[in-house]
């Protein structure tokens, strides 16, 4: 009896199975089943995870250990830090291309720039006053060069990527186009009439019609070295290896005038409206004024070789002229005594020579074989902006007039055109097809087909630039003109 109840005792210790859990059990339970749970979906943008791979983590770790070290040992301690430091080696990767990667996307979106960059365009804290408020009305001609869009990284590529056909849409024959860098020997003017200078003639090719119309022809005996329209108007300039400079009327087929002023050929002609400028192989820059009867008004003297690349900007304000003494040179209209700048970066001659048409001051030029560079100038200052090495002799430039690209003609080994984007110099396309360097390139009226002529004596057609949309209907109907023209015709002459 005794036995039976000790043994219904003992059980009062056990656990109670069908109670009720406790406060404090609860709680318990619900904390970990809280901190057991997995969420429904991944969190996105909690938090900052670094890459290990672009940090240098022995730098870091000495950094962490000097506080305490650096206080028993002061002098001595810094001595040995600047010793170890300097001897430590880079090894955290970041020559990955994962790295670079990470970088530019961290610079984008933090400091709004390009990791590529040499300083960012954005500041985080400034510690000066801001820059007086500009009168009213003025407008920074230098705002191109430095001011920047941020678009996005896909809109970005996706312009860059767009197509650029690689192959022209007319080849013409052109015999006896003369292959010598330092000359000019095509030009096309605003009524979208090509003129092509092939050993004695001049010759006119119609682009909306396709006829062909011989110009001139001088004796047998001597050369055309250059053509040159006239910005608004019908009358083309020639120079020649006889010295002089005609002027011709081509609706009515015939001379104006004859101008003699220079010692030797004239390589190079540039109009500024009534005033056309020539270069030649005497060293001098003339500046003739076509209205009145003594037409020599300037002679310009700084080259000390032939002048074989001019151009004015677009406003009229500076002249650009190059040389085959390595030398680029830029005259003010109203102070041509000397040039304002004289630039010897170029280690070649330079005849590839083009302003750009929505900044009057910003200028390129290309050099010969032993430069191959394109360098971009601030004509304001002075500085070359930007240069890149093309691997190859740069024999012309051509801006678009619509947007930020640049096309470039070229020599061994390619013979090929390239189309840039400004300023990042990204190449968008390469056209091959000539079989020798390409010397010369001219721009259609409406700016978007380039040719090319070249030492194989052809012609190509390129469609290079796009036009603003509301100017591509009427491009298109000159262009169908204009290709049923050529269809008639595969050779100038």
């Amino acid at each position: 009896m005794t036995s039976c109840f000790l043994e219904d005792f003992d059980r009062f210790d056990a656990p109670l199975e069908s109670a009720p859990l406790a406060r404090w059990e609860r709680k318990r339970k619900d904390q970990l089943d809280r901190t057991s749970k997995t969420p429904n979906k991944t969190p996105q943008g909690d938090r900052f995870i670094p890459n290990r791979n672009v940090m240098n983590i022995e730098v870091s770790r000495l950094n962490l250990q000097q506080e305490s070290y650096g206080k028993e040992n002061n002098q001595n301690g810094s001595s040995l830090q600047d010793s170890h430091t300097d001897n430590i080696e880079w090894k955290s990767g970041r020559d990955l291309p994962s790295c670079h990667h990470y970088q530019s996307a961290l610079a984008s979106s933090l400091l709004q720039h390009s990791c590529h960059e040499e300083r960012p365009q954005s500041k985080i804290l400034t510690f000066k006053q801001k820059a007086p408020k500009p009168q009213e009305g003025y407008i920074n001609s230098l705002k191109v060069l430095y001011s920047q869009n941020m678009p996005q990284i896909s809109e970005q590529r996706k312009r860059i990527l767009r197509h650029i056909p690689q192959t022209p849409d007319r080849i013409l024959d052109a015999p006896e186009l003369v292959d010598d860098y330092y000359l000019n020997l095509l030009d096309w003017s605003h009524e979208n009439i090509l003129a092509v200078a092939l050993g004695s003639s001049v010759y006119l090719w119609n682009a909306n019609s396709g006829d062909i119309q011989e110009l001139c022809n001088i004796s047998q005996d001597e050369m055309i070295c250059s053509v040159s329209w006239v910005p608004d108007g019908h009358h083309l300039a020639v120079g020649t290896s006889m010295k002089d400079v005609q002027l011709w009327d081509t609706q009515r087929g015939r001379q104006v005038r004859k101008m003699h002023s220079h010692s030797s050929r004239v390589g190079c002609l540039a109009w500024n409206g009534p005033i056309l400028s020539s270069g030649s192989r005497d060293t001098t820059i003339h500046h003739h004024d076509v209205r009145i009867a003594q037409h020599h008004v300037e002679t310009l003297r700084g080259h000390e070789q032939e002048v074989c690349g001019l151009k004015w900007n677009v406003d009229g304000s500076q002249l650009a002229s190059g040389g085959n003494d390595n030398l680029l040179m830029v005259w003010d209209h109203f102070q041509c005594n000397q040039p304002k700048y004289r630039l010897d970066h170029h280690h070649a001659a330079v005849k590839a020579i083009a302003w750009c048409p929505w900044q009057s001051h910003l200028l390129a030029s290309g050099g010969g074989t032993a430069d191959r560079t394109i360098k971009f100038w601030n004509t304001t200052t002075g500085s070359c902006l930007q240069s890149i090495d093309t691997k190859s002799q740069v024999c012309a430039l051509i801006w678009n007039r619509h947007d930020k690209e640049i096309v470039s003609s070229h020599g061994f080994s390619q013979n090929q055109l390239i189309v840039w984007k400004y300023p990042s110099m990204v190449k968008m396309a390469e056209l091959t097809g000539h079989t020798s360097r390409v010397l010369h390139m001219s721009l259609s009226p409406d700016g978007q087909t380039v040719v090319s002529g070249a030492g194989d004596e052809t012609l190509r057609f390129w469609r290079v630039f796009e036009a603003p949309e509301s100017k591509i209907k009427s491009s298109n109907k000159s262009l169908g003109h204009s290709q049923k023209g050529m269809m008639r015709t595969c050779h100038i002459r």
